[in-house]
């Protein structure tokens, strides 16, 4: 399977940005399936020779030789209540790239490749008991589909600094010639707190959404309402449900009363499949998360101080 992932995954990148996600499925001990966007994986196989290191984090399984790259490798049946996968022979390891880093987890299943509906997933409701590491379902088939959060999995174990840097601010404070707006769309509520916080350090005024149906319709009410009170800038997720921000971006560039918006799109994606999709939709700019001082500088670039003032 590892040897033509890559060639499946060219496949189905024709449908990203029409709301459209190839998800990879696995199991991880019992019938329940679980789902990640083809896009963070690298590569899929057996479970390599583990080494492993005392003191670590208790979801660290060890690292392993990667193509030469020293990796470390994640039980995610642990991470998800399951019985731990580190000591089990038929156990399968995921090499995924995300949030500029690369990073093996432990499946006990893999299935296969589906194409998803954007539209068809839906935020997990609580009474399903999956917590904070799903952060979708849907159907396939007819059985439930649950689309872990790798992020928030590796955020647990190694936390993303939250904060610009001393430089930063300063440069942040001498752009500060008028107060300005963006909106900022995430499904995470983690996610969106910490971006309106960063942009608090720089005087930035946030409108939020929660997915990419709710942004544009958020965007065509300000547009259609009073100019002072519109965004220049949207900065947005691209894994979300009902609409992401692949097919939010192009939603933008295809609507006459939004298209001069810029767009920051912010992910954990990355790899060549998503650069050329953040190119394909038109996207202004790409910032992997979480990293705020590029992602400040970015916003910065695309709206320089003086075309905001009033």
């Amino acid at each position: 399977m590892g040897g033509t992932l890559l060639e499946k995954v060219e496949q189905h990148t024709r449908l990203a940005g029409h709301n459209r996600v190839a998800m990879l499925l696995f199991r991880l001990g019992d019938a329940q399936l679980f789902g990640i966007n083809v896009f963070k994986v690298r590569e899929v196989m057996r479970r390599p020779p583990l080494e492993r290191m005392p003191g670590v984090h208790a979801l660290l399984a060890g690292s392993c030789d990667y193509r030469g790259q020293t990796i470390p490798v994640i039980d995610l049946a642990a991470a998800l209540g399951y019985p731990p996968l580190r000591d089990e022979a038929s156990a399968h390891l995921m090499v995924t790239e995300f949030s500029r880093s690369v990073q093996g987890f432990l499946v006990a299943d893999l299935q296969r490749m589906v194409q998803c509906d954007g539209d068809k997933l839906e935020a997990p409701s609580a009474t399903l008991g999956f917590g904070a590491r799903v952060n979708a379902v849907t159907r396939v088939d007819g059985a439930l589909l649950a689309v872990v959060d790798v992020e928030q999995v590796l955020a647990g174990i190694d936390a993303a600094p939250a904060e610009l840097s001393l430089q930063m601010q300063r440069l942040a404070d001498a752009h500060m010639l008028a107060p300005r707006r963006v909106m900022v769309v995430d499904d995470s509520l983690i996610a969106r707190r910490r971006l309106v916080e960063l942009f608090k350090q720089m005087n930035i005024e946030c409108v939020l959404a929660q997915d990419g149906r709710e942004a544009l319709e958020r965007l065509h009410e300000l547009a259609a309402a009073d100019p002072a009170e519109g965004v220049k800038l949207v900065v947005s997720d691209i894994e979300m449900p009902r609409l992401d921000g692949y097919a939010l971006t192009r939603a933008i560039r295809e609507a006459p009363a939004l298209c001069r918006l810029k767009v920051v799109l912010h992910s954990s994606l990355s790899g060549i499949f998503n650069e050329a999709m953040v190119k394909e939709v038109k996207a202004d700019a790409f910032v992997a998360k979480f990293q705020p001082d590029l992602l400040a500088h970015a916003v910065l670039e695309l709206l320089p101080a003086e075309a905001l003032a009033d």
